[in-house]
């Protein structure tokens, strides 16, 4: 008699537990930036004492006071600065076309009266694609900058920075692909303490997104177009080839000629691939900045996961990482659609209140321009916290227990398996896309996991899984019914 109470004791408590808020989990907000100034947004960060700093990519930084709203202008004269590094509230590192630069405020009128030359032992040869990324720093003080191949679209000039090598491009011209024909174009490169550059990890066509997580591992995103079948995020470690061949030739000891004439089997298996895939014209199509949320709770439910800003589209994209057999794979979702987000989110920051500010670049192709920021309102949102493998399929966790009901109807997950091409060609169709069936589910006791069975589950391949009309307990709907989960290994038993 004890435990039936106790049991119906329990129930009544569930059943009479407050439901969540309704209404927006997230709200975006603009930021006024100067009258007058071309708001392209190259780079964003926060000084320790809170203030915003940013870097414009027709070459001015500025800082704002978040209380004050006053914008102060502190550096100008860059070349397309792309990143910032804060040493304190006096200095900082600009990533910009021709080097890594040091600009400081050694007399405290807020204002940089250094500017110094940090590294350019990197190659350039005029073509307008060659941006630069970062820099990101480990634990050890080391520096990571991220260089573009150059663009097919242009041309080298006649008076080159580097080394030239013409193997680094395809045919005479150069206009067929992406190429390096000067160090490091197409390298994520390691600034050592002591000053000096170093080649890390080669095979990158266009990385707009660079950053090194809480224990060291480097992720960075690029973009899809020749050796690119979609976009992807890459986990990048010394020494690795993770696909777009020019580079390949300022590889220590590289006899090989000219890359793009091996064997396409030849470069594929030498290639180390995406940990993450993002379906081109369904999740992303221009990946720009991954951030890690270390809010301890600020922005909600998704601390230690990954954002990933959209260039394309009014888009924020959310990726959950985990390791299978020792390697990182995962799953990207659509964290925030809409709500007033501009297009053109190139540069992510969070503030020291735990909101996330977006920089917004159009820089000649599609997007907007400004800044905004992402708030958490409190109000918990209904949503695919994780997606992780099992031997025979998924399990899905949410932030919020889901209804029965809906939550063990098989046709409410509705599974895709494809691939892409690795090949020179711009892109790729999706290959071999097949339905796959679900063929039993199980729902957790506190109706927060599901664990999905399929029909078939193979390594090499997108799982791309749509949610049908899946609620909360209190019947509020899931925000993004679109996770897409990148199956390179397999649970070993």
């Amino acid at each position: 008699m004890k435990g039936v109470f106790f049991a119906l004791s329990i129930s009544l408590l569930m059943a009479c537990s407050p439901a969540p808020e309704s209404g927006e989990a997230y709200m975006v907000e603009n930021i006024k930036t100067p009258k007058g100034l071309a708001s392209q947004v190259g780079a964003l960060e926060f000084l320790p004492n809170g203030k915003l700093i940013a870097a414009f990519t027709r070459g001015e930084v500025m800082t704002y006071d978040t209380i004050t709203k006053e914008w102060h202008l502190f550096a100008e004269g860059l070349h397309d600065p792309l990143g910032i590094h804060v040493v304190d509230n006096d200095e900082v590192l600009v990533m910009q076309l021709p080097e890594l630069t040091r600009l400081k405020d050694t007399d405290g009128d807020g204002v940089a009266d250094l500017y110094e030359n940090v590294t350019d032992a990197f190659g350039i040869t005029g073509n307008y694609h060659e941006f630069n990324y970062g820099p990101e720093m480990d634990s050890r003080g080391n520096f990571y900058i991220a260089l573009n191949s150059s663009s097919s679209g242009g041309k080298m000039r006649d008076e080159v920075r580097g080394t030239i090598n013409l193997d680094g491009r395809d045919g005479t011209t150069g206009n067929r692909q992406m190429f390096s024909t000067v160090p490091y174009r197409g390298w994520v490169t390691k600034l050592t303490k002591d000053g000096t550059l170093h080649p890390f990890a080669v095979g990158f066509r266009s990385p707009n997104g660079i950053v090194v997580d809480g224990a060291d591992n480097l992720f960075v995103t690029d973009n899809q177009g020749d050796w690119v079948g979609t976009s992807s995020l890459f986990h990048v470690e010394p020494g690795k080839f993770y696909g777009h061949p020019g580079g390949l030739v300022w590889t220590s000891g590289w006899s090989r000629g000219n890359p793009f004439r091996l064997p396409l089997d030849t470069l594929d298996s030498m290639r180390t691939p995406p940990v993450v895939y993002f379906p081109h014209g369904i999740m992303a199509n221009s990946p720009s900045q991954p951030v890690f949320d270390y809010t301890d709770g600020k922005f909600g439910p998704f601390e230690g996961q990954l954002f990933v800003g959209e260039m394309n589209r009014g888009r924020i994209v959310r990726v959950m990482l985990e390791k299978v057999n020792g390697k990182f794979q995962g799953a990207c979702t659509p964290f925030l659609d809409s709500l007033g987000l501009r297009k053109g989110n190139s540069r992510l920051a969070f503030a020291p209140d735990g909101s996330l500010w977006v920089g917004q670049n159009a820089h000649g192709w599609l997007g907007d321009v400004g800044i905004q920021r992402i708030v958490f309102t409190g109000k918990q949102p209904v949503d695919v916290y994780t997606m992780r493998l099992t031997s025979d399929g998924f399990e899905l966790t949410f932030t919020q227990p889901i209804q029965d009901t809906a939550a063990l109807n098989p046709d409410n997950y509705q599974f895709a398996r494809y691939y892409y091409l690795y090949h020179q060609k711009y892109g790729s169709p999706q290959q071999e896309l097949e339905r796959i069936r679900v063929t039993d589910v199980k729902l957790s006791r506190n109706r927060k996991t599901v664990t999905l069975q399929l029909a078939s589950l193979k390594p090499g391949f997108i799982y791309e899984l749509n949610l049908g009309d899946l609620r909360s307990k209190w019947g509020q709907p899931i925000r993004s019914g679109l996770v897409c989960y990148t199956v390179n290994e397999l649970i070993k038993d």
